[in-house]
């Protein structure tokens, strides 16, 4: 016997139907987004191992996994004077044979668990990072542990990573984007630790030995100057654990820092490096930023959002959408412990150059007047609507965490960061739209010269360098 509830259920939805086609969709304007739901995150948890070594726990038991993330508090930026790129050089080694296992040995013992380890070093910190499923977390830790405190450093190992980061290296110089971000660096930062790339240079690279090695970590991997993220499917109870792996490491004290804020860019220059032939060019403008503690942070996101942090940032809209000079335009803050970047990039066809330039100065000049309600409000709400999707895995979520304590930042800075967001005016972004001075500036140009000098010269941006690629890279490196 058939129920007459469904074909009661087909009728209904077939005079649902017929009502909403008879309804014709309002197409006047755009439909408004819902208002940010407020970000309910797990609270961290303050823990601390037998030898101090703080540990930073957070319960996210979606997933019977779990990242664990070694922090220690000493990146780049702490690379003695002529041994640029010692902590990059230090941490991609840690994985290359550590606890008495060689290279494909403990790379075997890790894939055995279902595991990922990864090393790394920016300009602020160097990091080891486990992700695992819960179930191999004690023996996962006990490999982590090799890698972090036991690296072997062996010589081999060293000459291969040599040869890589040489060879990287000698490839930059082939690609203008990396060409233009050396000289970026170089012509914003000078002689500041900052203005000599992190991956190391050849000179410094070729005269690293595992010697350096073993004394940067010595000197930096400690505990004093070191703490733990763990997130995932794990409790308070899962302390223990993290005892026995990391609980016997020697208790030391952070070494001192000796990084100053680097001095800010005064007047404009454009710097132009010629690159023959080329089809675009590499146009990057820029001066020193403010560092990630900086109490302007979220006015000067919104701020970048509205600039060319974007799709529909002004200057996306200017040089894509209205005049077809590039795929695209943006900017960004490179946000450090001291100080930092703001950059203006995009990658523009040769025989527009000029033109493509005068429109990013002008839209950095644009940026300090008043912005409409209308913008105000779609890059507030950019802004505050994306900011739930930074927290989706394990792995983001050790991120932030580990970002809060790096930076010192307050224990409700992610909970308050969308009211925060929404609450920024239009008179705060003309504030600190400073940060983003075009008149104290660098203006950075890789193309053609041949072809793009003359309009540049005519433009007068201000005091015109002229350089060549080995000026910027040096000599390419002999690789072995």
């Amino acid at each position: 016997m058939k129920s007459a509830a469904a074909p009661l259920a087909l009728a209904l939805c077939g005079l649902a139907a017929a009502a909403l086609a008879q309804t014709p969709a309002d197409r006047s304007h755009p439909p408004s987004p819902e208002p940010p739901r407020p970000l309910r995150l797990p609270p961290v948890q303050r823990l601390a191992l037998s030898n101090g070594l703080p540990v930073a726990l957070v319960e996210r038991h979606q997933l019977p996994t779990v990242e664990v993330r070694l922090i220690v508090k000493s990146g780049a930026t702490a690379d003695p004077i002529g041994r640029t790129g010692l902590a990059a050089a230090t941490a991609d080694m840690l994985d290359e044979g550590a606890g008495g296992k060689d290279a494909l040995s403990l790379a075997d013992a890790i894939d055995f668990l279902g595991a990922d380890v990864r090393t790394s070093a920016t300009w602020d910190y160097s990091s080891v990072a486990l992700a695992v499923p819960v179930a191999r977390l004690e023996p996962a830790l006990t490999l982590m542990a090799d890698v972090a405190l036991r690296p072997d450093f062996p010589p081999a190992e060293m000459e291969r990573v040599r040869k890589r980061a040489l060879t990287a290296l000698l490839e930059a110089r082939a690609v203008p984007g990396q060409v233009a971000a050396f000289a970026f660096t170089q012509a914003v930062f000078g002689q500041h630790r900052y203005g000599f790339p992190s991956s190391g240079t050849t000179p410094s690279l070729s005269a690293l030995r595992t010697e350096d090695l073993r004394a940067f970590h010595t000197q930096h991997y400690r505990p004093g100057n070191a703490f733990l993220v763990v997130v995932g499917d794990v409790t308070p109870a899962t302390l223990p654990l993290l005892e026995k792996a990391f609980g016997g490491w020697p208790k030391g004290d952070a070494p001192a820092s000796r990084l100053t804020v680097p001095p800010q860019v005064k007047g404009r220059r454009l710097v132009l490096i010629d690159k023959p032939g080329a089809a675009q060019s590499v146009l990057r403008i820029g001066r020193v930023g403010p560092g990630r503690s900086t109490p302007d942070y979220l006015a000067l996101e919104v701020m970048n959002t509205l600039l060319g942090g974007s799709f529909t940032s002004r200057l996306n809209d200017n040089l894509r959408e209205q005049h077809g000079y590039a795929y695209g335009a943006g900017s960004s803050f490179g946000y450090r412990l001291v100080g930092g970047a703001f950059q203006a990039a995009a990658d523009v066809q040769t025989q527009s150059t000029s033109e493509a330039l005068g429109e990013m100065l002008k839209e950095l000049e644009r940026i300090t007047t008043p912005a409409t309600p209308v913008e105000v409000d779609r890059a507030r709400n950019y802004l505050s609507l994306s900011f739930a999707e930074e927290f989706e895995t394990n792995t983001q979520v050790a991120g932030k965490v580990a970002d809060q304590i790096l930076y010192a930042l307050p224990d409700d800075f992610y909970a308050t960061f969308v009211p925060k967001a929404l609450a920024v005016s239009a008179a705060d972004i003309a504030r600190v739209a400073a940060a983003a001075d075009p008149a104290n500036a660098v203006v950075v140009v890789v193309g053609d010269r041949k072809t793009i000098e003359p309009k540049l010269r005519a433009m007068n941006v201000g005091e015109l360098q002229i350089r060549t690629v080995d000026d910027v890279l040096g000599r390419p490196p002999k690789v072995p």
